[in-house]
């Protein structure tokens, strides 16, 4: 009796401890984000003339170009839906285009409260309205994002071969950032952790583990990942899956380079040295969007204003350049946001009443 109250015991206390790690998970999960997007907001406010900068907004912006940048913004979510519905015809799930649209807007909505949980939602969404299994449409969603991460990454290569002199003379102006910049890249400790992290996850693949092992799930689970991402290049119809992606981040450039339109400032910058000034920022602003926030609050702007500075834009007029069109596009994904929650309802309403009306 007394080893089975023991044992009891000892399941009692283990599965405390189990809620709280997973209570202080999702609060971190929470606070972290919060934490980045107030950290990096409040020094950006307070280090400029927040009136001056309205004022440049008011006198200077040309709000017709930011309307049509987003309506670009509007529309490349569509494409979002589209290539993640082709993924998901491959495993089999159909899933009208309506429902996958609706997901989208929900996704970005909610990452604005809750970063990163849109993700969830949206799967569970999707799962729960096509009686798909969760984890199948997870994975399908993951190989989404990691494709996203890979054309970042080419788009940032690229922008550094064709913005290499822009880069450089910003860094000849600034000894003290060329010197750390050429410091960082040629230090022996930064390839011997890259070179450490390669032989980690060659040893992490490779060695053999007890199965059920936390050790063998968590290899399970790249391994998941990366047979979901390379799914891509053999599912059906990848044409219109490259050309989908395409459209998507063309859009979201466009939208960049109509922003440039709308200040004198920016237009100057533009006319002076073309593509390549909008394109800098547009990928440094797409990398900053990997740094947990709410909904990129906060590493966008400063990322925005960084690569505005190379050009020679103060910092106020970057900053109204930054807030205006990131405030604008979380002000149309709040929008989105409200009218897809109300559909999505409409929508479960329906399919309630077709299932009563299927079992009668």
């Amino acid at each position: 009796m007394e080893a089975a109250s023991d044992k009891t015991m000892e399941q009692q206390e283990q599965q405390s401890g189990k809620k709280r790690a997973s209570w202080l998970g999702q609060v971190m999960k929470f606070v972290i984000p919060l934490g980045v997007t107030v950290g990096l907001c409040w020094p950006m406010f307070h280090s400029i003339d927040f009136n001056e900068m309205i004022a440049i907004i008011h006198d200077q912006c040309n709000f017709w170009w930011i309307g049509f940048g987003l309506g670009l913004s509007f529309f490349s979510n569509f494409f979002r839906a589209w290539r993640w519905g082709i993924q998901l015809d491959a495993l089999g799930y159909r899933v009208p285009r309506h429902i996958l649209v609706y997901s989208i807007f929900g996704t970005y909505a909610i990452n604005l409260i809750f970063p990163r949980l849109g993700e969830f939602w949206r799967t569970g969404y999707v799962a729960q309205r096509q009686k798909a299994p969760f984890a199948t449409v997870f994975g399908s969603m993951v190989a989404e994002r990691l494709s996203d991460t890979v054309v970042v990454f080419l788009i940032l290569v690229f922008t550094c071969l064709v913005a290499y002199q822009h880069i450089a003379a910003y860094l000849g102006q600034n000894e003290a950032l060329y010197e750390q910049a050429v410091n960082a890249v040629t230090s022996p400790w930064l390839w011997l952790v890259i070179a450490l992290c390669l032989a980690f996850a060659w040893w992490f693949l490779t060695r053999r583990s007890t199965p059920g092992s936390i050790f063998a799930k968590a290899q399970k689970f790249v391994r998941g990942l990366w047979k979901g991402f390379s799914s891509i290049a053999t599912m059906p119809h990848k044409g219109r899956w490259l050309f989908f992606t395409f459209c998507l981040w063309t859009c979201y450039f466009t939208q960049m380079v109509v922003a440039f339109q709308a200040f004198p400032f920016t237009r100057e910058a533009f006319a002076q040295h073309g593509l390549v000034a909008p394109l800098l920022t547009f990928v440094l602003t797409s990398v900053a969007m990997g740094v947990p926030s709410n909904g990129g609050i906060g590493p966008w702007q400063w990322a925005c204003i960084f690569a505005l500075s190379i050009y020679s834009i103060g910092a106020v007029d970057a900053s109204a350049f930054a807030n205006l069109v990131l405030g604008c596009n979380t002000v149309l994904l709040i929008v989105l946001g409200i009218v897809t929650f109300i559909a999505v309802m409409v929508d479960r309403r329906k399919n309630d009443k077709l299932q009563v009306a299927n079992e009668k």
